[in-house]
């Protein structure tokens, strides 16, 4: 290896030491905070919030990265500096707002799960990626909290649509990824969408039966795609999930704002 080379690798080692891999954890964060501001209104403590999110999802992802890499040095930097700047984000909404400690009772065990999961040698499985779910959509009520207009009902509906496009994330990628082949998981997506779809009918507006009936078909279309074009040039690769993943996380967004529950 030229030197050339080795400090490329550094180079690369040390991005990835600063920002996680964990791209889709992104839209985790945002559309949950979003859909808490569709549920509510705009208000400047929600960018608090969400500043205290993006540093704690990015601790979290780092000290998981840490530890599954056997505790490296490197890893104590952004550590310390996101782990201090949660630290006084947090503080302040917690100042502000006391009732958001309750919160806790969802974040505390879940994040148990996840840690258990970053051990050395351990793969994330579908517990893992659920308990992170369900410290996101803690940031629905949390969003609306901090605007000052908290509708109960409102708060519970957005936080229901937060988790099934969540879940049913989850359940999409896994089916192309991780569990790629597998057709008993490709049907629990799929029917889980379709449950999904049913109850939009029957309980949301039209604009949120087609949204469902949208990301029902992306549940479909992907797998198919994936068995039709296993290899060459136009085979599914991460890339083009995560597209879909982008446009997908976009609608529901959109539909939020856009047809107020």
């Amino acid at each position: 290896m030229t030197a050339g080379e080795s400090s490329a690798r550094r180079r690369v080692g040390a991005r990835h030491v600063w920002l996680p891999r964990q791209h889709g954890a992104w839209a985790m964060l945002l559309v949950p905070l979003l859909l808490g501001v569709a549920a509510s209104r705009p208000n400047a403590w929600q960018l608090v919030l969400a500043g205290a999110a993006i540093t704690g999802y990015l601790t979290s992802a780092t000290l998981q990265a840490w530890s599954r890499a056997r505790r490296p040095p490197e890893y104590r930097s952004p550590i310390v500096a996101y782990g201090a700047a949660f630290a006084v984000l947090g503080a302040l909404l917690v100042a502000a707002f006391p009732r958001l400690l309750l919160s806790l009772v969802v974040v505390v065990p879940t994040a148990l799960v996840v840690f258990q999961g970053a051990r050395p040698a351990t793969g994330r499985d579908l517990a893992n990626s659920f308990a992170q779910v369900a410290q996101a959509l803690v940031l629905v009520p949390a969003a609306a909290y901090v605007s000052g207009e908290v509708d109960v009902e409102r708060v519970v509906v957005y936080t229901a649509v937060a988790a099934a496009y969540l879940v049913g994330t989850v359940l999409v990628v896994r089916s192309v990824i991780r569990e790629r082949g597998n057709d008993t998981f490709v049907a629990l997506s799929v029917s889980f969408h379709l449950v999904v779809t049913a109850l939009a009918i029957w309980l949301l507006p039209g604009g949120y039966a087609l949204l469902a009936a949208g990301l029902t078909a992306r549940a479909i279309a992907l797998p198919v795609a994936q068995r039709r074009w296993p290899s060459g040039a136009h085979r599914l690769r991460p890339i083009h999930v995560g597209m879909v993943e982008i446009g997908a996380s976009v609608a529901v967004v959109a539909i939020s704002f856009a047809i107020p529950i």
